[in-house]
């Protein structure tokens, strides 16, 4: 201070003349050292101005430090958006104007200072921003992506003094994305310099088409970059056209931009980090619930499996989940069951087949990302030029991004892996996506490997119990069937219709099981060890159980079928020798150690099989046994197979009994009816020879509905006296779809007081089981049609007893229709098809149970030389109708 005169004496000096100051600091002062007076100048006023927001956040703090249960209150209130906060009064633009400027700014920040929800802060920012500048309207944008990929989206667009959040926030679906360095705001983004357009038509960045969609228009434009504290770019603010009579935005109003938009940056920083703790929270919650509802489900893995996709979809909003289960080793990875899940029908979980699985795009991906372990992102199919274009999935399913995750077990070892494809919102799949998911795999890691773990704790239950009831064929007993004599095949009548397993000795029927083995030249082709042969019969027979109906010698009925089938009806011309080898060990397997019970039974008497299989549970156990079996020592028949012929035998055997759920052959019998449809004539496809199978399978399962009348009739009825012991279904069981027919019929028949319903029952298994296989096996064979005439005419049997009991009763039906005119019918629309082998005959579904409702006459020239003789004896049998064949093979071609 200069001599002789005081600071008092200066200042009031300058209040009087406050031009002079003006002159001298815009003649003096460099404009870094004004702004820097003038930031000094506003923190010194806010430390003075914002003791409400202090007061407020000090008042929050102390208030919950005695107390947490409060601040837990707000925070909880917060997540679920129930905050009832009173904001302090908000001043009207007309109460601010007349304020000056520096009142006004103060006012403004205050509103701002304790907004901690985004989308209020960035409306409240475009608002006031608007009342300091007097500008028409503004847009503001947040900063996106990665620390290489920096993007701008909108979060509020075209803001006036009077828009609700509503009409102008932006979300996921419809924000505008803006790359940093590309138009007005990317550009400010990139430099953090503001940019000033006088007139922004005539600046080649400027987008004119948003001025042709709105309607609007744009003058000029102001763009600023909001900063943190570290100097970055957290979004950009965008003011327009100048109002109050300005034609620009002047460099006042720049400065007075500026300066807010600091005070904006601290407040957007601080409401971003509260938004992503909520988010944080929020998920924490989500994925704890999620690991809750995983470790609740440990008894079945198809089960977790589908509470997996469930959650996986409701976490990511995606159009498709898949889950694959997979075992690896160091050369390969084999996918052991998928499972897929579409947004648009969550409950319908889908299984490919192996076949599928081998071609399928999304299946290839999981390979690769079970091999190695890592993440596979694919953001954008059409961008990547690794494909060019949306990659399309073996169902038409069309991928345009995909996420892909291992799933792994304590051990660090991949044992699935998780797949969403197609976010719904249209948009890639974010690193917070990858985080969420990666943190969600862990869990769904140790939810499979306890599953599993559980799965072989009850498998070994299961096996202690087969074991203790169980034992292997004696040495005694092998020794003895090794050295005993076979008699030929036509003295047990291998290739007959009417064998009879009743005519042998329990010890025989070993041997015609091994003649039937000889005969397919099984021993030969395969290198089968005769003794190895002998022991492994033996021990099947031990592990059947003596139950009346699902026994050894209904094993020994079933396999008998598969080789007369196969012989004398012709269809081992279309299978290689390993089919037929392995046709025959799971017809003899089929059954092993029934219970005597069905499915439903075991599942309400929540046995371990329940438990353990959950879908097709005794036909899963019946394949387990026979792998058992094979495995013991010195009963492996497959020894000497290659390993493709073990592999490809092993496989065979798994679905072959599967099969014979006529659950899963109601799913497979329109498949094959379109195959055939088709015109198939080769049976090449891996895939249509696997339904082919199926079918073969069901149908030599069901044969005894073929046999002679008398001897099916006997056989039907210990089917009956099976199930009435087995007690355990109530008599309001109802007759479900064809897929439960045979349970459904079972159902019905453990009451006794219905055994009168015995013969409807039977005419509906028929109709609804048996008649379609043989039908259908029939169209591809001509050589199972005696099968198939035997089965016509033992229906016919069971409904002339229905009609006999409805007259008793006082009730008249129609006389039973001759079941020739069904046989002439079918043997003609054969005859058809084979005479069209360039165009072959669309086959429908109902041509394949509806044959009587056929009008057609029968030629001479297609009537085949099975003849059958269709008789009525009303004082014989109920009006039974015999049956009685010219040849015994039949050479309908």
């Amino acid at each position: 201070m200069a001599k002789g005169f005081a600071r008092s004496d200066l200042e009031k000096y300058l209040e009087q003349d406050p031009d002079f100051i003006k002159d001298w600091v815009s003649k003096k002062v460099q404009r870094s050292v004004l702004e820097q007076w003038l930031q000094e100048k506003f923190v010194t006023e806010i430390t003075v101005e914002t003791k409400t927001v202090e007061t407020a956040a000090t008042t929050m703090t102390r208030s919950a430090a005695p107390e947490p249960k409060q601040a837990g209150n707000f925070f909880d209130q917060f997540v679920r958006g129930t905050t009832k906060r009173s904001a302090p009064p908000r001043k009207t633009k007309n109460e601010l104007l007349k304020m000056n400027q520096q009142d006004m700014f103060m006012e403004l920040i205050r509103d701002i200072a304790n907004e901690l929800d985004v989308n209020i802060l960035c409306h409240k920012i475009l608002i006031n921003v608007g009342i300091l500048t007097r500008c028409d309207r503004g847009s503001l944008f947040l900063t996106r992506g990665t620390k290489e990929n920096k993007y701008l989206v909108s979060k509020l667009f075209d803001v006036t003094e009077s828009s609700s959040i509503e009409e102008v926030l932006h979300t996921e679906e419809n924000h505008i994305t803006v790359p940093f360095g590309r138009g007005i705001a990317g550009t400010v983004a990139l430099t953090k310099i503001p940019i000033n357009i006088k007139d922004a038509y005539q600046d080649a960045r400027f987008n004119k088409d948003i001025d042709k969609k709105t309607g609007y228009r744009t003058r000029n434009i102001l763009c600023m970059p909001i900063l943190d504290y570290e100097m970055e770019v957290i979004g950009v603010a965008q003011i327009m056209n100048k109002m109050d009579g300005g034609t620009e935005f002047s460099m006042e109003d720049e400065e007075v931009f500026k300066n807010y938009l600091t005070f904006c940056g601290i407040g957007l920083t601080n409401a971003q980090m509260f938004e992503m703790s909520i988010g944080e929270f929020k998920q924490n919650q989500l994925l704890l619930a999620l690991a809750k509802g995983i470790f609740a489900e440990q008894t079945s893995v198809e089960k977790l499996v589908q509470r997996i996709m469930f959650d996986a979809q409701d976490l990511i909003k995606c159009l498709r989940c898949s889950v694959y289960l997979v075992t690896t080793t160091n050369q390969d990875v084999q996918i052991t069951k998928a499972f897929e899940m579409n947004a648009d029908d969550p409950h319908n979980i889908i299984i490919p087949s192996v076949p599928i699985l081998q071609r399928a795009r999304s299946a290839m991906f999981a390979r690769v990302v079970a091999m190695s372990g890592q993440v596979l992102n694919i953001a954008d199919a059409v961008a990547d030029p690794k494909f060019g274009k949306e990659i399309e999935d073996y169902d038409g399913f069309r991928i345009k991004s995909l996420l892909s995750l291992p799933i792994t077990n304590g051990k660090k070892k991949v044992v699935g892996v998780v797949q969403m494809m197609n976010k719904a919102n249209g948009k890639p799949f974010t690193e917070s996506d990858i985080s969420t998911v990666e943190t969600f795999a862990i869990f769904c890691g140790l939810g499979v490997h306890n599953c599993q773990l559980y799965e072989s704790v009850m498998k070994l239950n299961v096996a202690f119990e087969v074991l203790a009831f169980h034992a292997m064929a004696s040495p005694e007993d092998v020794e003895k069937l090794a050295d005993s004599s076979l008699a030929n095949v036509d003295d047990y009548k291998l290739y007959d219709l009417d064998f009879d397993d009743t005519a042998f000795a329990d010890f025989e029927t070993c041997k015609i099981i091994i003649r039937m083995c000889m005969e397919l030249n099984m021993i030969n082709k395969f290198k089968v060890n005769y003794e190895v042969l002998c022991r492994w019969t033996l021990t099947v027979k031990k592990n059947y159980r003596p139950v009346l109906y699902h026994n050894w010698r209904h094993a020994v009925n079933v396999t008998q079928t598969m080789f007369a089938i196969l012989c004398t009806g012709h269809m081992a011309r279309l299978m290689e020798d390993i089919e037929m080898f392995a046709l025959i060990v799971s017809c003899l397997c089929h059954d092993i150690d029934h219970r005597g019970t069905n499915n439903a039974a075991l599942t309400k008497a929540d046995s371990p099989l329940a438990t353990l299989y959950g879908s097709s549970l005794l036909q899963h156990h019946h394949y387990d046994q026979c792998v058992m079996i094979l495995s013991g020592e010195g009963n492996n028949i497959f020894v000497n197979l290659t390993s493709d012929e073990y592999k490809k035998a092993m496989s065979i055997i798994e679905s072959a009994i599967i099969a014979t759920d006529l659950a899963v052959f109601i799913k497979k019998k329109k498949v094959f009816a379109d195959i055939i449809a088709q015109g198939e004539k080769h049976w090449a496809d891996p895939f249509k020879k696997e339904v082919l199978r199926a079918v073969m399978m069901t149908a030599c399962d069901v044969a005894c509905v073929c046999k002679p009348w008398e001897m099916q009739h006997k056989i039907t009825h210990l089917v009956m006296s099976e199930f009435l012991e087995q007690g355990e279904i109530k008599s309001d069981v109802k007759k479900e779809a064809a897929g439960t027919a045979r349970q459904s019929i079972t159902g019905a028949l453990v009451e006794r007081h219905k055994l009168d319903e015995f013969p409807k029952l039977q005419v509906a298994f028929i109709d609804t089981i048996c008649t379609p296989a043989f039908q259908l096996l029939v169209k591809v064979e001509p050589g199972v049609m005696p099968w198939y005439n035997s089965l016509v005419f033992n229906r016919a049997n069971w409904q002339q007893q229905i009609d006999s009991h409805d007259q008793k009763e006082g009730t008249t039906k129609e006389p039973v229709v001759a079941a020739a005119k069904e046989i002439k019918t079918v043997a003609k629309s054969k005859a058809k098809d084979s005479a069209k082998k360039d165009e072959p005959k669309v086959i429908e579904e109902d041509d394949l149970t509806d044959v009587d409702d056929r009008k057609e006459p029968l030629d001479k020239e297609t009537k085949p030389e099975y003849a059958i003789a269709a008789t009525f004896y009303p004082d014989h049998g109920k009006g039974r109708v015999a049956a009685t064949p010219a040849v015994k093979k039949c050479t309908v071609s």
